[in-house]
């Protein structure tokens, strides 16, 4: 996991607007897409020197221009006109994890065909950090926006933290953005907590769901606050939240829901309590 970011927007400023309605929420995710971009990516410029490899044997001098001359291979083939070829160029550039296969593989998750962005996807998360900054720039690109959050859940780098949480924003790409910080886990828990409190309703709506599917204890409080919003699916979203965790806190907190103004959320959480008698709760 590489650094957190040390300088950065902060979620709670993207909130100014939020009230005036979603399309006017989805036009600032977008703005604010480029602003975050511009600012990580401008942060992470910085070009640091490789230590040459030790040693200077000829049998180190082949192996790497072995290497770099498969590197090579493999970047022409990703550029080729059979699809197939592309698609298993990009897997092995992937399995290589090498800066240099950054940006051919970059280029496949803006390919024409869905089988090479598929695993240029993967390819991303096999190379890491390395392919954050060239991320945070396709980001911008609304055609390959859903591929782009879907790799930044992959990479496991916190610096992808921001962008994905103004995007829960967007109309369009917020179950994405949500199913991305659901793969990067504890580290989101704690903006995600931070955005219960957010004025956006789908933002509280998705910061639950995923928090009830990355399981942290530390959020049981949290939701626990959210069984009391005036949505209804937020509050049987918060309950189905908290039986996935299984803290005793929250088997507890949901009990008086049996008594809902919403019939669908009583009904919901009869068969949550029940089911939950089946095992003991953690807690």
């Amino acid at each position: 996991m590489s650094e957190e970011i040390k300088e950065g927007p902060e979620f709670s400023a993207t909130e100014t607007a939020e009230a005036e309605g979603p399309e006017k929420a989805s036009d600032e995710a977008d703005a604010l897409t480029d602003q975050v971009s511009d600012e990580l990516t401008g942060s992470a410029e910085q070009a640091t020197d490789e230590e040459p490899p030790a040693g200077t044997e000829e049998e180190v001098v082949l192996e790497e221009e072995r290497v770099k001359d498969e590197i090579e291979i493999q970047i022409d083939l990703a550029k080729d006109p059979d699809w197939v070829v592309r698609r298993e160029a990009v897997i092995t550039l992937g399995e290589m994890a090498d800066e240099r296969c950054v940006e051919p593989v970059l280029a496949a998750i803006r390919d024409g065909d869905w089988q090479v962005r598929e695993v240029a996807v993967e390819a991303v998360g096999n190379i890491g950090s390395p392919a954050v900054d060239g991320l945070l720039r396709l980001l911008r690109n609304w055609d390959v926006r859903r591929d782009v959050l879907r790799a930044m859940g992959k990479v496991k780098d916190e610096r992808v933290l921001d962008p994905l949480m103004v995007q829960l924003k967007s109309d369009e790409f917020h179950e994405y953005a949500s199913d991305a910080l659901v793969e990067l886990g504890q580290p989101a828990v704690e903006r995600l907590v931070a955005a219960l409190k957010n004025k956006d309703e789908q933002v509280r709506k998705q910061a639950v769901i995923a928090l009830g599917e990355i399981k942290d204890p530390s959020a049981v409080d949290p939701l626990i606050e959210m069984l009391k919003e005036e949505d209804w699916f937020t509050r049987l979203s918060a309950a189905a939240a908290l039986e996935e965790i299984r803290d005793e806190r929250g088997r507890e907190a949901i009990k008086p829901l049996l008594k809902d103004p919403d019939m669908v959320v009583q009904l919901r959480v009869e068969r949550i309590l029940a089911g939950w008698k089946k095992q003991p709760a953690k807690g």
